[in-house]
């Protein structure tokens, strides 16, 4: 049966707390206490603050490694600003779903509140105040935001690994939670609702939902309600009790309206006294990026916005596109500009031959295929599409065309065979997509769809012209010299917008598909000089990347460009 959400108060809390422990225990992965000290330091939760007058949640506390931290900071806090630790009970709340763990937890705050000189009595008050065992994703359900931070390590638990009652349950309260997501993807979304105006959330986890479908309801909640102040990439940190293949990232976000932005990668060495020199840099509010040997930061003016996938690259590349981005207009903006891609047929080996008397000649089109593209200048491998459709955009009649008809006759189990054409069986034969009329004898750059870089390639159309593949994307413009715009488009200015934004195959391997392609900015082509034009076209022409990139930042105003 499924569960709405107007259902969730109905149903039991105490039988929905029974989670397999086995599950659990899957998720927990423990994190390092320089960590800890690193991101509640980003989210401002420091002992000079009064920290009993602040409500603080960690959602998943497993044996405590962030609540021994907490606990030492209110601590120190409540010292300094001459309160009793009694008055912090209801500062913090955590909580977790193993026992064990909750035990576990109350012991160490306890421990540590009376090491640091509070009564026995009522280090343990607290400590049974602040950490019960709860499912977060249930307990916390949408209502007032009333919460000023949330930290923490949210667990890794794939949704089809729970009881399929628990998950209908998660995505009815928690609606980001779309596809095949993570756990934690609940818990952001939990987490950044239960924020009041102003209010932060840091977590250290798998940072894949920034790039892959089903962290996409997520990041539009971010863009359109809250702000990245800071993101840490720390892939080849060793950020964790265990060693997971975990690919983390420190998140900082924040229920207000979009600032500037910290990015920061780091390297295997990244560890305690880099992430001091990292928080100083912050601190210091520089907009220069920074390098030094264990990490790179930058702060861009602004963060990304929308469901789309964020970039990655290092931090001063991404400083540098959004730059241009904020400055210029991208290609599936521009005026005069469209990016398409070829035809999918759904029967290649039928629809496609080399065979110039298979069927009549108006009934062939001379085809581009991407090995025709491998020299960087167009050269025919004789292939032809065999084309059902007339110059309207309609079926022809085989009737009329006796050598097509007795040619899909004999390919008819295959043709018929297909998705397309058992949702239209009267138009059995047709393909995929339509044959654009006029495509053929268009200008156009054709970029094969995986390349290691970027790679357009002008077929200069007419009645030589040819029609696209689905393996090649396409851009055909009315107002660009095709070949001004290639020279941009085989820089590396602009395969840096493909490399931050396209899924690497193996080999680093990108995709040059159309979703990216029309992320890159590009000028207004009647502000170019005709010096800057003819050092773009000569680019182009010789297939000179080096010459192109050195072009494209004349054209873009960049004095230099980051690795």
């Amino acid at each position: 049966m499924k569960t709405s959400a107007l259902d969730i108060d109905l149903v039991p809390r105490a039988t929905l707390a029974d989670m397999p422990d086995e599950a659990v225990e899957h998720g927990e992965v423990f994190t390092r206490r320089w960590i800890v000290e690193m991101i509640l330091d980003l989210v401002g939760y420091r002992s000079d603050q009064d920290l009993s007058l602040l409500r603080l949640v960690e959602p998943a506390c497993g044996t405590g490694a962030f609540l021994g931290v907490i606990a030492q900071r209110v601590s120190n806090s409540c010292r300094k600003h001459e309160r009793d630790i009694t008055d912090a009970l209801d500062a913090v709340r955590a909580s977790d779903l193993l026992p064990r763990n909750v035990a576990a937890s109350r012991a160490l705050v306890e421990r540590i509140l009376t090491a640091e000189g509070w009564a026995s009595n009522d280090a343990s008050r607290v400590a049974q105040a602040w950490v019960r065992r709860a499912d977060y994703l249930l307990e916390q359900p949408p209502g007032t935001p009333q919460v000023d931070v949330v930290v923490g390590n949210p667990p890794y638990i794939r949704l089809e690994d729970l009881p399929e009652e628990r998950m209908s349950l998660y995505r009815a309260l928690w609606p980001t939670m779309v596809g095949r997501a993570d756990i934690y993807v609940g818990f952001f979304e939990a987490a950044l609702r239960s924020l009041r105006a102003g209010g932060r959330l840091g977590f250290i986890c798998a940072d894949r939902w920034m790039r892959n479908q089903y962290g996409r309801e997520l990041r539009k909640l971010v863009g359109d309600e809250f702000a990245l102040d800071a993101c840490v990439t720390m892939h080849d940190v060793d950020a964790f009790e265990e060693q997971v293949s975990a690919y983390p990232a420190v998140t900082v976000l924040r229920r207000g309206v979009q600032e500037s932005a910290v990015v920061a990668d780091t390297t295997s060495r990244f560890g305690e006294t880099a992430a001091q020199d990292l928080l100083s840099w912050i601190g210091r509010r520089e907009d220069r990026p920074f390098q030094k040997e264990t990490f790179e930061a930058a702060r861009m003016p602004h963060w990304f916005s929308g469901d789309d996938m964020w970039p990655t690259g290092s931090p001063a590349r991404l400083a540098v596109l959004e730059d241009l981005t904020e400055r210029f207009t991208v290609l599936g903006q521009a005026s005069g500009v469209r990016v398409g891609i070829g035809i999918a047929t759904g029967a290649d080996k039928v629809f496609i031959t080399r065979d110039p008397d298979l069927v009549e000649a108006d009934r062939l089109l001379q085809m581009s295929m991407v090995r025709d593209t491998t020299s960087g200048h167009l050269e025919w491998s004789g292939h032809y599409l065999v084309n059902p459709w007339d110059d309207n955009g309609h079926l022809v009649d085989l009737k009329q065309h006796p050598k097509l008809w007795a040619y899909f006759m004999r390919n008819a189990a295959a043709l018929r065979g297909r998705y397309v054409a058992k949702k239209n069986p009267e138009k059995w034969y047709k393909t995929i997509d339509k044959v654009e009329s006029g495509l053929r004898r268009q200008p156009k750059l054709l970029f094969p769809d995986m390349k290691l870089s970027s790679h357009p390639v002008l077929d200069k159309g007419g009645e030589d012209g040819f029609y696209p593949h689905h393996n090649l994307y396409f851009i055909t413009s009315d107002v660009w010299d095709l070949e001004v715009l290639g020279g941009i488009l085989l820089s590396k200015v602009a395969e840096a917008f493909v490399d931050a934004y396209a899924v690497k195959m193996r080999g680093k391997t990108l995709r040059f598909q159309a979703q990216y392609i029309r992320r890159i900015p590009v000028p207004d082509p009647a502000v170019l000089t005709s010096a800057q034009k003819e050092r773009l076209i000569d680019a182009f022409r010789k297939r000179d990347v080096e010459a192109a990139t050195s072009a494209a930042m004349d054209v873009y105003n960049l004095t230099e460009w980051p690795g």
